[in-house]
């Protein structure tokens, strides 16, 4: 077992569970569904960006966990994460500052990058032969490496 491959799968896990905390636990449980589309809609934004976050970040986060499509996971969270980063780039550096800096969110921007790049690693689901043959049942191209 090599350590590149355990780090893969360390890292898809933890942003994973940092999104699935993020948009549950933080989203869904404090702020409410309403307050956080409150907030997006305060920013400009259409509700439905709002409900689009909270969908990529509760199952996008599920499926990184899991390691389910993790490299197109990665790839269509990177939106999220570039958006939380330019929110807080307002308020300076440190995610300590008021309201939260852009150090953490850039961190997951990069995050997101690697895991698109080198996928989840030995222990994803999407490396188990019984995921493969379920997936290319269904998908004309193989959508997991």
């Amino acid at each position: 077992m090599s350590a590149s491959l355990n780090a893969q799968t360390l890292l898809r896990v933890t942003y994973g569970l940092i999104l699935l905390a993020h948009g549950y636990l933080l989203k869904v449980q404090t702020f409410t569904v309403a307050g956080f589309v409150g907030y997006v809609e305060s920013n400009g934004l259409p509700a439905v960006v709002a409900y689009l976050v909270l969908f990529g970040e509760i199952l996008g986060g599920l499926a990184l966990v899991a390691g389910v499509l993790t490299r197109l996971v990665a790839w269509l969270s990177l939106p999220i994460v570039l958006g939380a980063t330019a929110v807080h780039l307002g308020n300076g550096w440190l995610f300590s500052a008021e309201n939260g800096g852009w150090e953490f969110p850039a961190v997951l921007v990069v995050m997101a990058v690697v895991i698109g790049l080198q996928g989840g690693g030995r222990f994803a689901l999407e490396q188990t032969e019984s995921y493969r043959n379920l997936l290319g049942r269904f998908a004309p191209v193989p959508l997991a490496a």
